[in-house]
This record gives structure tokens, sequence and C-alpha cells, in this order.
């Protein structure tokens, strides 16, 4: 929709009826391969907690840690309050939130598959420095790199399934991604266990380890097609519509086509997307950007896999138990996220988001009270309590899984339009990151702290995001990727904030 003496503004109009195609083998096996990526950003949240529980780990580079983990009398909150341990952890995050900048322009210029492809080699040659680490230093600079490689991957994967899935399943195929997260903590808690009955190198394996999906990624992103979205944004219209027609098993694709083809249009014709996406337009996708990770980083989860083992030690469970009770709360997260799967293009982003908080808020509320009223210093929870606790944990893991894991990432892939995608999917990661490294690098710090008061803090945050969701998100089930703009423009609240049409063809103008 190019014309007249406006810019084009994108999408003028719906479309969605006038879809066709169905979902074929060839879209299954890309958005599967595409979604391995999750895999390595799961593997390393759960080795991450595993590894810095075990002694000979800890014996290695934190010996004040393995010294105050010994002690026979301590204060059960704060035996592993150590910021070098944190900054182990931590480092990784801080380094994939630069990343995810830097991969918005590859990811807007040279595709999707060139991120892919990028990230998977960083964690590669990140996986081979953590496993070869004969010191601190070592070990810190294969974190960053690691870091790279999920900025990177976590950049460009859920922009690759959005674009690829078929509008009436892009939920469920999206979720692929948390999908292969999920089962990657779950992998690595079972390697974990496994491995910490090798003395002394157990480690290394679990660290080495991360190098197998990795190379997945870094093969599947050769191998993988191209995004029409990306395609088409980038000149190339016809190569773009048949890989459509590929995808979705159909040569009557003009109404998708016409929409990927206005939105392409619009978005050749900005050529700052991080400054476009600041204006009025774009100020509800860029709020949700913010909020969607900022939350979902804010339930407390990330703390609980990160430190599961730690968290599950500290209350008397002891190693085997500890990374136990870690695997038993990765497979329950990869369960739940097949609920969601099978749920989210039926009943909607809005559903599984408030009724995943509400149980949420009620396990939080439960643990604290478990912990403050037979939890002491230097006190082990009884073996029925400990029992319990771990119940309400994977209750809260469960609600966890199938609302704010997989949609924390879903929604603002989605809500985007072409021309500020890649750079609204970088200010989503850069967010979940920045979150995720502040919680790795204080959790420890506010456990001993708070005691049991960190599960109240986070219980407190859900009341908020639960309410933010029913209150700002409207619901974008079954709404074609390249009309959500349409669909802002509908809603009670965000109608007001986005400009008229004819202010906004103005504002286009004006700005090319």
């Amino acid at each position: 929709m190019a014309g007249g003496s406006f810019a084009p503004a994108g999408v003028a109009k719906e479309r969605a009826e006038q879809y066709k195609g169905r979902v074929t083998p060839y879209v299954v096996i890309a958005c599967l391969v595409a979604a391995v990526g999750g895999s390595i950003f799961g593997y390393d949240i759960g080795i991450s907690g595993g590894v810095t529980s075990m002694n000979p780990f800890l014996k290695k580079f934190f010996p004040t840690v393995y010294i105050n983990k010994m002690r026979a009398h301590e204060n059960n909150y704060c035996k592993y309050n150590n910021q070098g341990l944190a900054a182990f952890t931590s480092s990784l995050y801080l380094a994939g939130l630069v990343s995810s900048l830097v991969a918005s322009p590859i990811t807007r210029n040279y595709g999707r598959r060139a991120s892919i492809v990028c990230g998977g080699i960083s964690f590669l040659v990140g996986a081979t420095l953590n496993a070869a680490a004969v010191n601190i230093e070592m070990l810190i600079l294969g974190r960053i790199m690691l870091g790279v490689g999920i900025g990177f991957g976590n950049q460009a994967v859920p922009l690759y399934l959005s674009e690829m899935a078929p509008t009436h399943l892009r939920g469920g195929l999206n979720m692929m991604f948390q999908l292969a997260t999920t089962l990657g903590i779950f992998t690595a808690n079972m390697i974990n266990y496994g491995t910490q009955k090798i003395d002394p190198w157990g480690w290394r394996l679990s660290l080495g380890l991360a190098a197998f999906p990795a190379l997945l990624m870094t093969v599947g992103g050769l191998l993988l097609p191209e995004t029409p979205n990306s395609l088409m944004e980038r000149g190339s219209k016809e190569k773009g519509r048949k890989i459509l027609e590929k995808i979705r098993g159909t040569n009557d694709v003009n109404a998708e086509y016409e929409d990927i083809l206005e939105a392409s249009e619009f978005a050749s014709s900005i050529k700052h997307p991080f400054r476009n996406i600041f204006k009025r337009r774009n100020r509800p996708q860029l709020v949700m950007a913010f909020f969607m990770p900022t939350f979902q980083i804010l339930t407390g989860i990330n703390s609980i896999l990160f430190y599961a083992p730690v968290l599950f030690q500290s209350m008397g469970f002891g190693g085997d138990a500890a990374l136990y009770s870690s695997a038993l709360t990765g497979a329950v997260l990869a369960f739940s996220t097949l609920i969601s799967i099978a749920t989210v293009d039926r009943l909607g982003r809005r559903v599984l988001l408030i009724s995943g908080g509400i149980q949420m808020i009620t396990c939080q509320v439960v643990v604290a009270i478990i912990l403050g009223v037979k939890f002491g210093n230097n006190e082990e929870l009884s073996k029925g309590f400990s029992i319990l606790v771990v119940i309400v944990i994977c209750l809260f893991v469960l609600a966890f899984g199938w609302s704010w894991g997989p949609l924390g990432w879903t929604v603002p892939s989605e809500i985007f339009p072409l021309e500020t995608r890649s750079a609204g999917q970088s200010i989503t990661v850069a967010v979940n990151l920045l979150f995720t490294f502040v919680i790795a690098q204080s959790f420890l710090s506010l456990l001993c702290a708070l005691k049991y008061g960190i599960f109240l803090f986070f219980a407190g945050w859900i009341i908020v995001m639960t309410v933010f969701v029913y209150v700002f998100l409207p619901e974008t089930k079954g709404v074609p990727i390249e009309e959500m703009i349409l669909m802002w423009r509908k809603h009670w609240f965000w109608k007001n904030v986005m400009p008229s049409n004819a202010d906004d063809y103005q504002s286009n103008a004006n700005a090319i």
C-alpha cells in the first residue's frame, strides 16, 4: 500500500479471513530445528545451578564457598552467598544483553538465519572454553561467549518461529522455543545428576556437553529456509512468495502475501528502527517489549531453576536429593509447556497468563509460610515438610510453564510490525537478560537477607503482572502477525495512545 502523498504505513486492512494454507511438514521441521536454539538457553539455566553445587567445582574455583558449605553449623540461607559464584552465573546474561542489541541489525539486514548461525558458533566456543577451564578468568570468558550465543539465538529464533508459523497455530509453534528451553533444563538436570558422581571432572562434562545443542543450532541455521517476511523486507519479493507457497502448501497465498508486501514496503522506508520504535504508533508494543520479559523474570522462576540444587541443599535435602528434586522440577516444566502448546491457540494468551499468575501467587505464599514457620537458621525441614515444599514448588513451575514461561517470549515476538520487529525483539531479549542478570547476581544475597520473605517478594510482583495483563494486554489469538497494528487501535486503552491514521501517515511522511 504505497501511493498518494503519504508514506506507506504498513498493513491497511484486515485480510485474516482470506488466509489460505495448512500446516505442512516443511514448516513443522523448520520450526523444530530452529527451536533447538531454545535448548541452549535452557541447558545453561539447568546446568549452572547443578555445577555450582558440585564440590570439585567449588574447591577449584570458589574455595571459600566450599568451606562455608562444609561447615556443620551455619546460616541455612547464607551458605552460598558469594558474589564471585553469582558472577559465574550472571556474567553470561550481561554478555547476552549486549549481544542481543548487536544482533538486531544483523537479523534485519542479513536475515534471521544469519543470527541463528552466529549464536550457534558463539555458544560452541563458550562451551569449549568452559569445559577446558583451568582458572576463573577462562571460566568467565567462556560464560561471556555463551552469553553472546544466547543473545543472538534468543533474538532471532522467536522471530523466525512467529514468521514461519500459520496464524491459527502461531502460538503453539512459537512455543517450540520454550519447549526446547524446558527440555534443555530437564536434560541438564539429568546430566548433573550423573556427572556429580564423576570425581573430579564431572563438572567439565556437564559444561562441555553444551556444545551438542550448539552444533545442532549452527548446522540447522545453515540448512533452514529464510522466512518470507525477512526475504521480502530485504527486497527478494519473488523468492519470498515461493517460500510462502512452500510453507503454506498452496499457491493461493495472495492475502498473506499482500499483508507481508505492504509491511515490507513500509519497513524498507524505515532507516532507523530503534528511533522509529519510540513513535506513538509503536508505544503499545514497546511497553509490552519491556514489561513482558521483566515480569517473566520477576515471577522468580529463574531463581528457582538457577539455584534449585542450592535451594534444596539449604533445606537439608543433601546432594543427591537436591539434584533429583531439580530434575523433577525440570520435568514438570517440560510437561506444562506441552499443556500450553495444546491450549494457547484455543483458550488464548490472556486466559493462560491470568490463571497461571493466580496459581503462582498461591504457591509462593504457601512456600513462604512453610519456611517462615518451620525452617530456622540452623535447622533442617522435616521430611514431610521438605516433600511439601517440593510439591508446592512443582505446582509453581507447572503454572509458570503454561503461562509466563512460553508467553513471555511468544507475545513480544508476534506483536511488532515488520519495520521494528527485529529492534523490538532485541529490546525484549535485552530487558529479559538485564533482569535475569540482576536477579541472578542478587538472589543469593536476597535469600540471605530476606530469608523466606524472598518468596513473598516475588508473589507481590506476580500480583502486579496479573493485573497488568488483565488491564493492558489485548488478545492476540488468531490475529495475523502483519495485522497486529490494527488490533491495538481497537483496544480500550491503547486506541487513545495510538495516533489517528491521518496523523500516522503524516508522521511517516515527515520521517522519510
